[in-house]
């Protein structure tokens, strides 16, 4: 005789119910949490790789523009001085000379790069520079 408490399916088969559907239904969401888990850990090892990629960059490209400043600097120093001993100016005549180069070339630069820089913006673009300016200045 067939024990009453065993749990029949809608077929009256034994074994089915609401516990294998549990256990089943466990080991699924197990699996799917375990998927889930390798997901994440291989992204934060990306994220990782990414961020030692972008120091790296960043540093790199300091570097560079350090080494560029240098040899900006060396030119003018150089150019000062052909300037004082090539047309025999004085030493004033010769950096009020390269001091008006520079300011030249610093309004050429501003005016070209200010109308490079002119809108229209996305929205999001503006919001995103209003949110990092205000980080900046602390409001």
């Amino acid at each position: 005789m067939a024990d009453p408490h065993q749990d029949r399916d809608s077929r009256g088969r034994a074994g089915g119910g609401p516990g294998v559907a549990r256990a089943a239904a466990g080991r699924l969401g197990g699996l799917i949490t375990s998927v889930m888990d390798l997901h994440v850990r291989i992204a934060l090892q990306e994220a990782d790789r990414e961020k030692r990629r972008l120091i790296g960059g960043a540093l790199l490209f300091s570097a560079g523009l350090t080494l560029l400043l240098l040899a900006l600097i060396a030119a003018e120093v150089a150019l000062l001085v052909w300037l004082h001993q090539g047309f025999g100016w004085s030493w004033i005549q010769a950096v009020l000379a390269l001091a008006v180069l520079d300011l030249v070339l610093a309004g050429v630069f501003l005016r070209v790069g200010g109308r490079m820089l002119r809108g229209p913006y996305l929205p999001e673009t503006v919001a995103g520079l209003t949110k990092t300016t205000r980080a900046l200045i602390g409001r």
